[in-house]
């Protein structure tokens, strides 16, 4: 049996990433898959860069990750562009759109957002026919078979459902969670590559780490649209919705 943690949305908050990694270690997971959106939000986009590059053994393609390098007078996200640099910005606009393959008989994929694009946000509450979707294959997916497993990241929200035999999971956000200010990931466990029936499960993970840090760190860096910022890391309330 072999285990697999699914990261996402680190968002460049390291002190929630460090201590992912610190709970990774303890269980002594090594096969890691990132499902985008490592940079924006937090003030250490480039850090975070460079450590998912060396942790993950894949990372695939978030919105951000796809809209950083773009031209903008923004002047937020030309703060992050400038921390990032040519190199990185060129890095993230590579990074394959989704990533498939087979564990204990069941066809996992896993996406950033939706099966047909980076930018399209489904969440646990939208309708059972969109939420089934997530299954579909499309343009953008290496396979044209539906998925048994389908996983995502994109919302902040860590959830799991079942569906006539179907499982879709979101591993929620490591640096920028929206239910609860503790940092998500999820775990599969089963026979990596092998067709064959056999035992399967899927964690959804919960790591506390030190809040006040990573604020401290946006306050350090200057960071612009601060209050934003560190509302989300204290509370988990996204800046979107009103008091």
């Amino acid at each position: 049996m072999e285990k697999i943690a699914v990261l996402s949305d680190i968002h460049g908050n390291m002190p929630a990433l460090d201590a992912v990694t610190r709970d990774l270690e303890q269980r002594g997971i090594r096969q890691l898959i990132c499902l985008g959106d490592l940079v924006g939000k937090g003030p250490d986009s480039d850090t975070s860069v460079d450590r998912i590059r060396a942790l993950c053994q894949t990372v695939i393609r978030g919105n951000w990750d796809d809209f950083i390098s773009n031209p903008t007078d923004n002047q937020t996200l030309e703060w992050h562009q400038r921390k990032l640099g040519e190199e990185r910005m060129n890095y993230l606009k590579s990074l394959p759109f989704s990533v498939e393959f087979y564990m204990s008989g069941r066809l996992i994929r896993l996406f950033h957002a939706s099966p047909r694009s980076v930018y399209e946000r489904i969440q646990p509450w939208d309708s059972v026919d969109a939420r089934i979707s997530l299954f579909e294959a499309s343009e953008h997916t290496s396979g044209s078979l539906q998925a048994d497993v389908a996983g995502y990241g994109d919302i902040h929200n860590a959830y799991m459902q079942h569906f006539t035999g179907k499982t879709l999971f979101n591993v929620g956000s490591v640096g920028n969670p929206l239910e609860i200010p503790q940092a998500s990931y999820a775990i599969l466990e089963g026979e990596r590559d092998s067709e064959a029936a056999a035992p399967f499960s899927i964690q959804l993970v919960r790591v506390p780490y030190d809040n006040e840090r990573a604020v401290q760190d946006a306050v350090d860096a200057g960071m612009p649209d601060l209050d934003n910022y560190i509302r989300e890391i204290r509370t988990a309330k996204y800046r979107g919705l009103k008091d």
